[in-house]
């Protein structure tokens, strides 16, 4: 199709409408040249952005950004949990609490907990990007970080797989005694 306008612009003599697809092809390839210089990161933070935005348009009703809470992104990550991909065996499946089950089971695939907790940090940063102030930002909501909390070690039991604290050192404990004692004066 451009190679008919370049025909028909070289017949008339006109250069301005040459100039314009030029032009055009000049921007899109700078669109494709930005988006390939954005990192895995940017691209991801974008893309989940854009779904965000997308189930909140598509909530009855509508939800506008200004009115996000807490609440919505709960029910986000669980509205995600449908394309999930980890089995997460049930408290009455026989396969609860093993790592490798031998055989498969009826159990639901959902969202990871490490899946979830990134994407969650993405739409934070997200967020405040585009314009939001931290204090108010309900992806770094207290209930946001109790949900995920409770979806890791649901998670971690349902497999038998505890996850653990990280416990300190102990020469780091003994340090920080050491310095807690009172000294004594010559």
């Amino acid at each position: 199709m451009m190679s008919t306008e370049g025909r028909k612009d070289s017949t008339e003599g006109g250069s301005s409408s040459r100039t314009a697809a030029g032009s055009s092809a000049a921007a899109d390839q700078q669109q494709q040249q930005t988006s390939a210089a954005l990192s895995r990161y940017e691209s991801q933070k974008k893309r989940d952005w854009n779904t965000f935005g997308q189930y909140l348009k598509n909530q009855t009703p509508p939800v506008a950004l200004s009115q996000c809470n807490c609440n919505h992104v709960v029910e986000f990550m669980r509205y995600l949990d449908q394309f999930g991909k980890t089995k997460v065996h049930l408290h009455g499946c026989v396969f609860f609490g093993q790592p490798d089950p031998p055989a498969p089971c009826t159990c639901p695939l959902r969202q990871a907990w490490g899946s979830l907790d990134a994407l969650i940090g993405r739409l934070r940063a997200a967020y405040e990007e585009h314009g939001g102030s931290p204090e108010t930002n309900p992806f770094g909501n207290g209930a946001i970080r109790v949900y995920l909390r409770e979806v890791k070690e649901c998670q971690a039991k349902a497999r038998g797989i505890p996850y653990k604290k990280k416990k300190r050192k102990r020469s780091q404990l003994k340090g920080n005694e050491e310095d807690n004692q009172p000294k004594l004066l010559p």
